[in-house]
């Protein structure tokens, strides 16, 4: 290999490094926007209308992309967006306002951060992403840092409120993956409100049926479901489809591990919940896993040389793995 070209595989790895540590960092703002809503929704929402308090999350969320977007799903996208508002939405939504409030926010946002171990079997399963060493040795470190910080919890938790947590850890890692293999064309914006409204209008219905009317707020819950519909819906689950869309679904599964983080820091500085020396070891635990897990000089010139022999590849910063399934997953 001759200098020029040695200098030109050297500008390739940074490149594509810089395009990791940016795209990482915009899925990142959606883990540290899910942690802040277990506090706000435990806070300031009524926990008897867990139906009501999904549908307001996701409708007004999936509105007002669908209004900044201006596009409407064609063909296969219709039945595709209802699978995804079901897992992605309906059930995510629902299922995680009842962990919210049957757990601490410690807790709760503790379980969801075995979602990277989740996301990467999915992954395996769905996208033929085979976990690399990297991500998983990160991902043990992290689910050693969620033992200790389950293992500081006071007294026994809910087991209604574990069984809500796990289903949506399920529910959202098999919804994440579909969603990466199934990618469009039309942008994650358009894909995002899609599926937000189809979601939302089955909370919807389901909450006229089983709640009836919806319950009364005040400023304060105003506010928090503001928060809620805008920012840790609309904003993070765009931040969250666009990292899935550019990086490897190992590498966004290990960011979501900033959510428990986020949960705990929240929970204790605002809520008056006790930080006990496990759940600090077990913080630092989840960070060290985080900054292991990243993706490595060679994995970049890996994704480098595969996004470089991609026919039509234009530079975009694309992730090579997200390229290379690209034929096999039919997104």
């Amino acid at each position: 290999m001759s200098a020029l070209d040695e200098l030109s595989s050297m500008e390739a790895i940074l490149a594509s490094m810089e395009t990791t540590y940016r795209w990482g960092a915009v899925a990142a703002l959606a883990p540290v926007a899910w942690g802040a809503n277990y506090f706000v929704t435990h806070q300031y929402l009524p926990a008897d209308s867990p139906w009501w308090g999904a549908a307001l999350r996701a409708l007004p969320a999936g509105c007002l992309l669908l209004a900044l977007s201006r596009k409407l799903p064609r063909g296969a996208w219709w039945w595709r967006s209802a699978v995804l508002g079901l897992l992605n939405t309906s059930a995510f939504f629902l299922l995680v306002y009842v962990a919210a409030h049957q757990l601490t926010t410690a807790t709760a946002s503790t379980l969801m951060a075995l979602s990277p171990a989740a996301l990467m079997l999915s992954a395996w399963a769905l996208l033929s992403e085979r976990p690399r060493m990297a991500p998983l040795t990160g991902a043990a470190i992290g689910l050693g840092g969620v033992v200790l910080m389950l293992a500081g919890q006071a007294g026994a938790p809910s087991v209604s409120g574990l069984l809500a947590s796990a289903g949506a850890l399920a529910s959202s890692s098999v919804g994440y993956a579909l969603s990466k293999r199934w990618d469009s064309e039309a942008g994650v914006l358009a894909t995002t409100a899609w599926q937000l409204t189809f979601g939302g209008v089955l909370l919807l219905v389901a909450a006229l049926v089983f709640e009836g009317g919806s319950p009364p707020l005040a400023a304060p819950g105003v506010a928090a479901l503001a928060y809620t519909a805008v920012i840790a819906t609309a904003l993070a689950f765009v931040a969250w489809f666009t990292g899935l869309r550019h990086l490897p679904a190992a590498t966004v599964g290990l960011i979501g591990l900033l959510n428990p983080v986020t949960g705990v820091a929240l929970g204790v500085a605002l809520g008056g919940e006790p930080l006990t020396v496990r759940q600090a070891a077990g913080m630092a635990l989840v960070l060290v896993g985080i900054a292991l897990g990243r993706p490595t000089r060679r994995a970049a010139d890996a994704r480098s040389r595969v996004t470089a022999a991609a026919p039509g590849a234009t530079g975009t910063g694309q992730s090579g793995s997200g390229r290379a399934n690209s034929s096999a997953t039919t997104r």
